[in-house]
């Protein structure tokens, strides 16, 4: 039998040698199955990869309406909360996520603040205090496509920026904006005034327990300009605004800060005589002088040039950011003309349209700051875009409306009363821009 058994005895009898052939068969059958499974479970394995990798098409715009059904947000807010230690999910949806598109979500769980725990909210922002009598508008969030937008996080946003200093450089808005942060930031430590300008426009606040320095330079150019207009915006006289010129209110402090929120936009709208190297160039709506119409769109480029040239050439590296313009909501007139918002829901994608003015404004600004960023990265300068424009146009209810003043109908519920449509109810939507503000700090290398 064992010698019947080897592989290189004498030709074997039919019986084994039908045996042979079957085990051949069998063994053959075995390869063949295993090679196919081997097969198949790679091909899948591929497919489940480009699966993973491939990133599906934004969605369509919402065909449009002529107007939003006005009721309180219903719809539970989709999840978004994140571990404190933790940020995006992973590098290829964050590399493929535009944090500045999406779509404003209901969020059951409300602003991190109230107007009665924070302190600092002006007057004008104060919608509750002031009797609006709505709060529908408080329970949004800003929710990017594809990506997840964490929560501001105030404890690693001041432990952050220990021994370190901040400015919001600008008009009213960012004066708005660092109120949203210091509002946000006061649930873990109450902030120190330490400076303001006589008319309080420019202020500085200090967080003794981090040594953070917080401050707003009000420069509603950016560039030099002799303003002729009291605090209700009644002017005497042309605005002479200097082409060539820097503001030096926020120039010389510029040195000093490590982070810089910029921002410029509504004021260029304003009647101005143009100059540059001291002599008149020009003007903006000024009917009657006999000067040359350049425009906004002229004297809004010239002055970014100056800016952000100025920030990209600096010996001083600062972290700064460059926040879009802000756009308004007024309909039915202007801010002196009988314009108001009384929308109490936000617009969906598609229902609403960028002014021309805004496309004009922020198309430069997306324009000169592309060219400032790679200039400036390659002199070791951080230039990063804060686009809140579009998430803002979609928000026409979070504005104080008659509600910037105290009370407005306690007299006379058809009363007559001038409208704020420009600026943000605190909290509202604008607290949104902190959000985004603190994810590009933390995980800026992700969006180019």
């Amino acid at each position: 039998m064992g010698k019947g058994m080897r592989w290189d005895s004498k030709p074997l009898s039919s019986h084994y040698k039908h045996n042979h052939i079957f085990v051949k068969f069998g063994v053959s059958i075995l390869l063949l199955g295993l090679a196919f499974r081997l097969f198949s479970s790679d091909s899948i394995r591929i497919s489940s990869v480009l699966e993973e990798t491939h990133t599906p098409p934004l969605a369509e715009a919402e065909p449009k309406t002529d107007s939003p059904v006005l009721s309180q947000p219903i719809q539970p807010p989709l999840s978004s909360v994140f571990p404190e230690n933790e940020t995006q999910t992973s590098e290829i949806v964050a590399e493929k996520c535009d944090i500045f598109m999406g779509d404003w979500i209901a969020d059951e769980s409300g602003p991190a603040y109230t107007n009665e725990s924070c302190h600092v909210i002006e007057g004008h922002q104060n919608c509750m205090s002031n009797g609006r009598p709505d709060s529908g508008y408080l329970y949004w969030r800003w929710n990017p496509r594809n990506c997840e937008l964490p929560r501001f996080n105030s404890e690693r946003f001041l432990d952050l920026m220990r021994n370190k200093s901040w400015a919001f450089i600008g008009d009213s808005i960012s004066r708005n904006h660092v109120q949203s942060l210091l509002c946000i930031l006061s649930q873990v430590e109450q902030a120190v005034e330490v400076y303001h300008d006589e008319e309080y426009r420019s202020k500085r606040w200090h967080f003794p327990s981090h040594n953070f320095t917080l401050s707003v330079i009000w420069t509603p150019f950016l560039i030099k300009a002799a303003i002729f207009e009291d605090l209700n915006g009644v002017s005497s006289s042309e605005i002479q605004l200097y082409l060539d010129k820097l503001d030096e209110r926020w120039t010389e402090q510029y040195k000093d800060f490590d982070y810089a929120v910029i921002s410029g936009g509504k004021w260029f709208l304003k009647t101005a005589i143009y100059y540059d190297n001291n002599n008149i160039t020009g003007c903006h709506y000024c009917p009657g002088k006999n000067l040359t119409e350049l425009g906004f769109d002229y004297a809004y480029r010239k002055a970014l040039q100056l800016v952000l040239n100025f920030i990209t050439s600096n010996d001083h590296k600062a972290f700064v950011f460059f926040r879009t313009t802000t756009p308004d909501h007024f309909e039915n007139g202007e801010w002196f003309s009988g314009g108001n918002c009384n929308r109490t829901m936000p617009f969906k994608e598609g229902e609403v349209d960028m002014r021309g003015i805004d496309t004009i404004m922020r198309d430069i600004e997306l324009e000169e700051t592309g060219k400032a960023v790679k200039v400036g990265s390659g002199n070791g300068v951080i230039l990063k875009l804060l686009d809140t424009t579009r998430l803002s146009v979609l928000r026409p209810d979070g504005h104080p409306g008659p509600y910037r003043q105290f009370q407005p109908f306690a007299k006379d519920k058809n009363a007559k009363v001038q409208n704020d449509c420009l600026h943000w109810c605190l909290p509202g939507p604008i607290d949104s821009w902190n959000d985004l503000l603190m994810e590009l700090v933390v995980n800026g290398e992700k969006y180019r």
